[in-house]
């Protein structure tokens, strides 16, 4: 399974959210930069990468950051989300070398800005679904929408989405383990790869993820556990990410 590091920038820095409240922040390094030298130094085969100041202002904030982040992990492929609300945003971070974006609010509140992605940009389009109670999150997940996840990502199947970004945001910068059984029956009524996000603490967490990886759970996002020691991803690598049939993600073709 793919064991992928996150770096989420605000103001700048590289922080971590606890339950997505931009009140509750932790600034772990203010060089996201460096950072991502860092993965990569480590082992990272992907890095994903958040403009949180850009998911709140409905625009990129901080492209230019991430365009930096993309050459100085060189040729490490590097999935970004947060603020991609038009094509001119989604066109950029392409150009600059970014392999997938992730696209949230713009998804649900605009169903055909995805769909259009999806033929301008086949194989490099994810959605990202967070939710809290089995119900969608938009706006930098400060509004609850009425969507179902399970609704959501069915249809973004259809649109072509290459896979889907779960993340259980009652769980997500908590350190108290994946919601593991939720992700497995989202990955199993869906035939495009899932990602898990949220919550992961150990190395039992991901092994626990990884036992569902033919349910349909490829990849993990890692966190607070790497920036707080309590993972680490050398040995996740080790542990999880050896096994080639694990490594075979149908997203990176």
């Amino acid at each position: 399974m793919l064991v992928i590091p996150a770096i989420d920038i605000k103001d700048g820095h590289c922080v971590r959210l606890r339950q997505g409240k931009l009140d509750d922040v932790t600034v772990f390094s203010e060089d996201p930069v460096a950072v991502a030298r860092q993965w990569a130094e480590q082992g990272a085969r992907r890095i994903h990468v958040v403009d949180l100041d850009g998911a709140k202002a409905g625009r990129p904030v901080h492209a230019g950051l991430i365009s930096e982040i993309v050459q100085a992990v060189d040729g490490i492929p590097v999935q970004v989300g947060g603020g991609i609300r038009d094509e001119e945003g989604a066109e950029a971070y392409m150009e600059a070398g970014v392999e997938w974006i992730v696209i949230g609010t713009r998804a649900v509140n605009a169903p055909h800005f995805v769909e259009d992605l999806c033929v301008e940009y086949p194989g490099r389009i994810m959605v990202g679904l967070d939710a809290r109670n089995g119900k969608v999150a938009t706006d930098a997940w400060s509004k609850l929408s009425e969507h179902d996840v399970l609704d959501l990502a069915q249809k973004y199947e259809i649109d072509g989405v290459c896979g889907i970004v779960f993340t259980d945001i009652s769980q997500d910068g908590m350190m108290a383990g994946p919601s593991v059984e939720t992700t497995a029956e989202l990955a199993r009524n869906i035939q495009i790869p899932v990602i898990a996000s949220g919550g992961i603490t150990t190395l039992d967490d991901l092994k626990a993820l990884a036992r569902h990886q033919d349910d349909g759970i490829h990849a993990a996002i890692v966190g607070r556990a790497l920036y707080e020691g309590t993972l680490s991803l050398a040995e996740a690598e080790k542990a999880i990410g050896s096994d080639p049939v694990a490594d075979h993600i149908p997203m990176e073709d």
